[in-house]
């Protein structure tokens, strides 16, 4: 099921709503978590049954944990619950890559192996709760019903943003609701619903032909690379936006997710504007207990590969994944090592080459075949013996130019700036603004078939 979907917004959704706020407040985390389960079953229904197992491996080695915290069992059994967690996303998610890349040329066959859904997020955040619980950031919790509601709250279950349990342990026994909440929890789904279905699905239309075509050119390479790295940022920022709106329905406040990262003058300041959720869990889980910059400079840099590698590899059980974690982590270790001083002297050359940096890695990011992308990426600056121009790249140009503009003033916070002055004028006007665009995503949406989310995969 989709946010982005008929079914979600006038169905699920709505019933949802009605059904939480008609019982008492002893019963809301109880349809949060089955309303979730559905949700999740809609296209999945027999891995319903592994989140379940997860869940409860988290819960029972919570509990164990906390009660043998100080002992020297409290260590072993966290190992062993961060290891059965991440053994079923190893399974589910990775098998195939190994035994169709490490298999030294034995007869063994692909798993074929579908890929349950959101379980990189919600592993993810398993994981972190039995850590916290261990290091005594946060109790145990003993009621099951709370824990399960966490970790499989539909809002953010698929694409995020990762919710760590320190962030809402309080929210799930305390929670406010208010008029003023519920409409800004509306307000921010909408605007969230806008950028995915209006503004990345349409570009990824864009790509979409890109790749289908036969008559490439340099001004369609580029074309292709910013839609591609603009339908990204508003496919998943768009979902985010969406989750956070939703958690503000139901009284929860989570954390942001996406600060306008396109603004950045640095590789070092866009990974601290993208998908930060995911950047400050590799940081307190992997990077700080490796001993993060407090090392001898070779282990340093070790680290930094380390993170990135694991990064790439999260995104996806493929080389492309691989090489694009790497592509980060060789240049955020020049920049923390030398680069930096250079392009922190001039914000324009700073923003320039930080723009061109993810442009390309987006390219990695998009294309399993390493030499297509390679190809795409030669493209920019003609390889190949590619045409300046060609008749389909005009063409295109010329059907989503104001699409690809949309995107790029979309992907700063100058709307937003400009609105913020404007304060007593959007009040009036907001209602109305929010109510046309909700009319105008459901007519693209019961017309339009091109609506898939990119991190689904992931």
């Amino acid at each position: 099921m989709l946010f982005s979907g008929i079914p979600f917004l006038y169905f699920f959704l709505p019933c949802v709503i009605v059904l939480y706020f008609a019982v008492p407040k002893c019963l809301k985390n109880a349809v949060l978590l089955f309303s979730s389960l559905f949700f999740y079953g809609w296209g999945e229904p027999k891995y319903v049954i592994l989140m379940v197992i997860s869940i409860l491996c988290g819960y029972g080695f919570g509990l164990l944990i906390d009660r043998y915290r100080g002992t020297k069992w409290a260590k072993p059994l966290t190992v062993i619950s961060v290891a059965i967690s991440l053994s079923f996303l190893l399974y589910f998610k990775y098998a195939d890559f190994f035994i169709e890349n490490f298999s030294f040329g034995l007869p063994v066959k692909l798993l074929n192996l579908a890929l349950p859904i959101g379980i990189s997020f919600y592993t993810f955040q398993i994981v972190s709760y039995t850590v916290d619980v261990y290091r005594g950031d946060v109790k145990a919790r003993k009621n099951p019903v709370a824990l399960a509601a966490y970790v499989a709250m539909f809002p953010q279950l698929i694409a995020g943003p990762i919710v760590r349990y320190s962030d809402i342990e309080e929210q799930l026994d305390k929670r406010q609701h208010s008029a003023e909440l519920i409409a800004a929890g509306a307000r921010r789904f909408i605007l969230g619903l806008g950028k995915k279905v209006l503004i990345a699905n349409l570009l990824g239309e864009l790509c979409a032909d890109f790749k289908a075509s036969e008559d490439i050119s340099v001004l369609y390479c580029w074309l292709y690379a910013i839609a591609y790295a603009l339908q990204v940022y508003f496919d998943f920022s768009g979902y985010s936006d969406m989750a956070i709106g939703l958690g503000k329905l139901f009284g929860f406040r989570f954390l942001e997710n996406f600060n306008y990262p396109f603004i950045s003058r640095s590789i070092t300041e866009f990974w601290r504007r993208w998908h930060m959720s995911l950047g400050t869990w590799f940081r307190d889980y992997v990077y700080i207990p490796m001993g993060g910059n407090r090392v001898k400079p070779a282990r340093w840099v070790l680290n930094i590969f380390t993170v990135w590698f694991l990064t790439g590899f999260w995104h996806g059980a493929d080389w492309n994944f691989i090489l694009w974690g790497l592509f980060f982590g060789v240049l955020l270790a020049a920049e923390k090592l030398f680069l930096g001083k250079y392009i922190a002297k001039s914000k324009l050359i700073g923003h320039i080459y930080t723009i061109a940096v993810v442009i390309v890695s987006f390219i990695i990011f998009d294309n399993t075949d390493i030499g297509a992308a390679l190809t795409y990426i030669g493209g920019l600056v003609g390889g190949g013996n590619i045409p300046l121009v060609s008749a389909e790249s005009l063409y295109v140009l010329k059907n989503y130019g104001l699409i690809l503009v949309i995107g790029l003033v979309g992907a700063t916070p100058l709307m937003k700036n400009i609105f913020s002055k404007e304060r007593k004028f959007v009040s009036y006007i907001e209602p109305i603004f929010l109510a046309g665009l909700l009319v105008i995503i459901t007519a693209y949406l019961v017309d339009g078939s091109f609506n898939p989310f990119l991190y689904f995969r992931f």
